[in-house]
C-alpha cells in the first residue's frame, strides 16, 4: 500500500541514507545547500493528518514548510500551533481569486467587460489576502506563500502578483514564483500519484516535458526511494505532499483513494476538453 504514514516515513530515510538535507522554504531561500530537499505541505484539509506528518519529521531532525488554507477544513489554530511548535515553517495558502470571484458571483455582481472584472477580482483578493494574512501572523511570523489551485476555477490565483508586490508585506518567496525549477527539481503528490502532473490543472511547472526526457517520472514513492538509493534522484527538489492522502488507517486510506480517483477524471477531461 502506497500513501501510508509508514511508506512515507521510510522515503524520508531513504534520503537522510544518501546525504539529503531538509530545509524548510524560507532557509531555503535565505541560504541554500547543494544537496537538498524542501519538504512542502499543502494543507487542503484534514489538518490533523498534518500534525501527524509533522510529528514524524520532528522525530527525525526534519523541519518542512506547512501551507494552510483559510478554510474550516483546513485552518485550525490549535494545530498550527503545534507544527510551529515542532521546528517547522507555517505558510499562507492563499486562494483568494478564486474566493472573490465566487463572493461576486453569488451577489450577483456584473461588469462592463472582462478586463473590468479582472481588475476588480485582483483589488479585492489583494485586500482579503492582506486580512488573511494578518491572522496568520497573529499565530505565526509568516514569510512565505503558496497558491492554491482549484481545477474548476478559471482564475489562477498568482495573478495577484501581476499588479501587487508581496514582498512589500514582508512575504520573501512563492515557490511558483521564486524558485527556478531549471535548478530544482519538482515532485507533488497531486492525483495521489507522483506522475499525477497528467492530471494536474494548476500544479504545473513548465518544465516538466525536460524532466520526462530525463526519465525522471515517477510513479509510485517506491520508484521515488529506488531512484535515491541509486543516486539516480536530483541533488536539489521540492517535494510537495498533501497530507489528507498519507494515513494508516485502511478506512481512510480507501475513501481517499476512490475521491482522488474521481477527481483524476474531472480533471482529466477539464484538460483535454
Amino acid at each position: 500500500m502506497d500513501f501510508t504514514l509508514r511508506v512515507f516515513e521510510k522515503l524520508l530515510k531513504s534520503f537522510i541514507a544518501n546525504d539529503y538535507q531538509f530545509q524548510t522554504f524560507y532557509n531555503f531561500l535565505v541560504s541554500p545547500i547543494p544537496k537538498v530537499v524542501v519538504l512542502r505541505h499543502d494543507i487542503d484539509c484534514l489538518p490533523y493528518n498534518a500534525l501527524q506528518t509533522a510529528v514524524i519529521e520532528h522525530q527525525m531532525g526534519i523541519k518542512g514548510t506547512y501551507y494552510f488554507r483559510v478554510v474550516p477544513e483546513s485552518f485550525n489554530e490549535s494545530i498550527i500551533n503545534q507544527i510551529a511548535d515542532l521546528g517547522q515553517e507555517i505558510g499562507y495558502h492563499y486562494e483568494n481569486m478564486d474566493s472573490v470571484s465566487t463572493r461576486f458571483r453569488g451577489k450577483g455582481i456584473k461588469f462592463k467587460n472582462a478586463e473590468e472584472e479582472r481588475e476588480s477580482i485582483i483589488d479585492a483578493a489583494y485586500e482579503e489576502f492582506c486580512e488573511n494574512l494578518e491572522r496568520f501572523r497573529k499565530i505565526y511570523p509568516v514569510k512565505t506563500i503558496c497558491m492554491h489551485g482549484s481545477p474548476r476555477s478559471k482564475w489562477d490565483n498568482k495573478e495577484i502578483w501581476r499588479t501587487y508586490d508581496y514582498r512589500k508585506l514582508g512575504i520573501i518567496g512563492e515557490p511558483y514564483i521564486d524558485i527556478d525549477f531549471n535548478e530544482m527539481f519538482y515532485l507533488t503528490d497531486t492525483g495521489r500519484r507522483w506522475d499525477g502532473f497528467r492530471y494536474s490543472v494548476r500544479d504545473r511547472v513548465p518544465q516538466q516535458q525536460k524532466w520526462i526526457e530525463q526519465g525522471l517520472v515517477f510513479r509510485t514513492t517506491n520508484d521515488i526511494i529506488k531512484a535515491v538509493n541509486e543516486n539516480r534522484f536530483p541533488s536539489k527538489a521540492m517535494i510537495t505532499i498533501h497530507p489528507q492522502r498519507w494515513t494508516n488507517n485502511p478506512v481512510l486510506w480507501s475513501k481517499e483513494l476512490l475521491a482522488q480517483n474521481t477527481k483524476n477524471v474531472v480533471k482529466y477531461l477539464i484538460i483535454h476538453a
